[in-house]
């Protein structure tokens, strides 16, 4: 799933190639990716593009005010096309493409572009088209970006104090408490942090909370470092390239060499070092713990 790191640079990527050009056309492909009707889609046809931001983990290209709005949810990703085909896209239930967004290209006969795609049976990239990026929910409700200058550790230390007994995993995740950190990266996080995942986020002592400020800000800051200038075709090998236990159950923890575990849930899982993070005590996966009953 694409975080804040991936989806900061896809924005400074797309907003060097995007600024000051007009949107051709937009194909829908996938008619269930698209959650807004008022403006309506084709209303961008036309347009200038004038800005690519984001807020949290959702992508906004603004368009002579409106705003064209991406989450890529778990699987989605955006691809640059130098060239696209003349011919609308269709919906294909085999495709992975959900939307292509044509661009008008001046110097050339060609049209440019970008394909929204989305792969997998579980389809949940949303697209919107709004007036304000306030109007998405999922904008509306994001806490602070904590990469920001706002979030200070006294944000850090109030939050954590509102989330009482929440573990610190779930609390790191919620986009509503903190916008822009997802399963990988919140994994990476409390590692460099050393902090068990399924610490209660309102027992963390002075010392801790000031270790965890750091690790968010010095892990988001270093990823979105690495992933500046970076074209969207190479920001996915970047990222798992430099992933010290997400996504590395049974390998060496880079830090001390102990073998990384994970911990399974219905829809995902965690990875951590038990040597690192737990005082050398393995956590229950009470997924796999149900199966050997």
């Amino acid at each position: 799933m694409p975080e804040l790191p991936e989806v900061q640079a896809l924005a400074a990527d797309l907003k060097q190639r995007l600024v000051d050009r007009a949107i051709t056309r937009i194909d829908l492909a996938a008619f269930s990716a698209l959650k807004t009707f008022d403006p309506p889609l084709h209303s961008l046809h036309g347009t200038l593009v004038e800005d690519v931001t984001r807020h949290g983990k959702f992508l906004d290209i603004t368009a002579s005010g409106t705003h064209f709005i991406v989450h890529l949810a778990r699987a989605g990703w955006i691809r640059w096309r130098d060239e696209v085909p003349a011919l609308p896209a269709r919906p294909n239930s085999k495709n992975p493409l959900a939307a292509r967004v044509v661009i008008d290209d001046p110097e050339t006969d060609r049209q440019a572009g970008l394909d929204i795609t989305e792969a997998g049976t579980k389809k949940s990239l949303a697209i919107y088209v709004v007036r304000d990026p306030r109007e998405v929910e999922g904008i509306a409700r994001l806490g602070p970006d904590p990469l920001a200058d706002e979030f200070t550790i006294d944000a850090l230390k109030a939050i954590l104090e509102a989330e009482g007994r929440k573990q610190i995993k779930g609390v790191l995740r919620h986009q509503g408490t903190i916008a822009g950190i997802g399963n990988a990266y919140s994994d990476e996080i409390l590692h460099a942090a050393r902090m068990s995942p399924f610490k209660p986020a309102s027992s963390l002592e002075e010392a801790d909370v000031q270790t965890l400020y750091d690790a968010i800000r010095d892990t988001l800051g270093d990823a979105v470092a690495r992933s500046s200038g970076l074209a969207a075709s190479e920001l996915k090998g970047e990222k798992k390239s430099h992933l010290a236990v997400h996504g590395r159950t049974g390998q060496a923890c880079p830090v001390c060499g102990d073998v990384v575990r994970e911990v399974s849930f219905a829809d995902s899982s965690l990875q951590y070092c038990p040597t690192c993070q737990t005082g050398g005590k393995p956590l229950a996966d009470r997924r796999m713990s149900r199966l050997l009953k």
